[in-house]
């Protein structure tokens, strides 16, 4: 069970540092505090591209992969004695 417990826990590091780059790597929308300062100036087309639609799709995969991790170390916790 050890060897479970470190794969996953590898796992869920590696997935958190990938998920936290995807989401850095997402295009702003505004309408945060950038906006309230005046940050708020440029225009958006409206439309996404393929790759801003590419990232969201891994953004997706990688968040399912971290959470199955999760799920997979609390069930190693509560069932291992």
């Amino acid at each position: 069970m050890d060897a479970v417990r470190i794969v996953l826990q590898v796992l869920l590091v590696a997935s958190s540092l990938i998920l936290t780059l995807f989401i850095l790597l997402h295009k702003g929308k505004g309408g945060g505090l950038s906006d309230m300062f005046g940050g708020g100036m440029s225009t958006s087309m409206g439309g996404s591209s393929v790759a801003e639609r590419n990232l969201d799709r891994f953004t997706v995969a990688v968040a399912v992969v971290w959470a199955a991790a999760i799920i997979g170390l609390g069930l190693l916790a509560r069932f291992t004695v």
